[in-house]
């Protein structure tokens, strides 16, 4: 059976591929390890593929585990990396997002505040029943907002130009958080939302057991 790595979100830990179907491999969850002071998000990437020790590795990314794939993809052709919500250059990203940059208002914010209003605004990632949303609030409250802030500041400064030939993009037609039209996906899922792992489950699982096997 063929491992697959996946490398999950910003705020995020394996929980959020737990509502996929992954019998078709063996998934290895891949944890964050701290970044270094004022590391960059190329940097950062290029230590975390330390912990992949095949030579040619199917990696799974979302969101921002999907730029770090990015990142992995371009330092190695053997790789085939697989993102979902993500973006592949700094011209993927919605207007708003890049404007964090020059209001770096993250960097302010206590980290309890910080941490409600993204429970306030957890919305705009997705989920369509309770189970879902449950599940989404409970990644939200247990993430290391010291890890989050640094990888926005990391996301904000990323100014990657390069698409590798060895990624392939999917992403969902309702992601509210990197609207499907600032970016050029391989697969479009209808109604996929940020978290499509959660909320369009099937579907996702179904397409990764397609690409990979």
């Amino acid at each position: 059976m063929k491992k697959v790595y996946f490398i999950s979100g910003l705020g995020a830990d394996k929980r959020i591929f737990s509502f996929l179907d992954l019998s078709f491999c063996e998934p290895v969850f891949i944890d964050w390890i701290s970044p270094l002071k004022n590391e960059s998000l190329e940097k950062y990437a290029l230590r975390l593929r330390q912990q992949i020790p095949d030579e040619s590795p199917w990696i799974v990314g979302i969101s921002f585990g999907g730029m770090l794939a990015v990142e992995m993809a371009k330092s190695d052709p053997a790789i085939h990396a697989i993102i979902l919500s993500s973006n592949k250059t700094r011209k993927e990203f919605p207007a708003y997002l890049r404007a964090g940059l020059y209001l770096p208002l993250y960097k302010w914010s206590p980290a309890r505040l910080s941490k409600q209003f993204t429970l306030c605004t957890s919305s705009l990632l997705g989920g369509t029943n309770d189970a879902e949303k449950k599940l989404l609030h409970q990644i939200i409250r247990d993430s290391d907002m010291r890890f989050v802030r640094w990888a926005i500041s990391a996301i904000l400064h990323w100014k990657n130009k390069i698409i590798p030939g060895n990624i392939i993009h999917v992403h969902g037609t309702a992601d509210k958080l990197l609207p499907c039209r600032y970016v050029k996906a391989d697969f479009v899922v209808e109604g996929g939302s940020h978290v499509m792992t959660l909320d369009k489950h099937g579907e996702i699982s179904r397409l990764l057991q397609q690409l990979i096997q």
